[in-house]
């Protein structure tokens, strides 16, 4: 929780003249003076927290803050446990790459989209290489999208860019 502490005024460090006050119950009583809902909360045994600072009045509520701060970083925590990260890897590799090598490359591919992983499959020319960039580039390209087909899609298929052609995978 570094750096997200719940923080809400309570009690005294209310500044408004008036607000919204809202029961232990969820009940709304209706616009109060502050010293009024300091009251009401105190009789409730609770405190008296602002909810909304930004609303006009300002709406608080009677309630347990230990209890609220509590509820509120378990809903943090259960929101970063749910959040996924999907980084994108890339595979370079050159138009006249070994088919051994390039069966090894699709093997990579295959487990980072199995691992729910974008890909970036880059294919570098040199020198005079670019000239099969619209031939060989492009069908080496399709032909690791082919193999991948049954794990993952095909996001963007094959650009030139520069001296490089690029495509994205992503899973299915």
């Amino acid at each position: 929780m570094k750096g997200r502490e719940i923080r809400a005024r309570v009690g005294n460090q209310i500044r408004a003249v008036a607000v919204r006050l809202i029961d232990e119950e969820g009940g709304q009583i209706g616009v109060v003076t502050v010293p009024e809902a300091l009251a009401k909360a105190e009789q409730a045994g609770l405190d008296l927290v602002e909810i909304s600072p930004t609303a006009d009045p300002p709406v608080c509520r009677i309630m347990d803050y230990g209890k609220f701060r509590y509820e509120q970083s378990k809903k943090l925590q259960d929101a970063k446990k749910k959040q996924t990260v999907i980084e994108i890897k890339e595979i370079k590799l050159r138009p006249k790459t070994e088919k051994h090598d390039l069966e090894f490359k699709i093997r990579s591919i295959r487990k980072f989209l199995a691992q729910k992983n974008k890909v970036k499959v880059t294919l570098r020319f040199r020198g005079r290489e670019i000239v099969y960039a619209d031939s060989l580039g492009i069908e080496v390209l399709n032909k690791i999208g082919e193999a991948v087909l049954d794990i993952g899609v095909i996001l963007q298929s094959p650009k030139v860019e520069g001296r490089q052609m690029a495509m994205f995978l992503g899973p299915k």
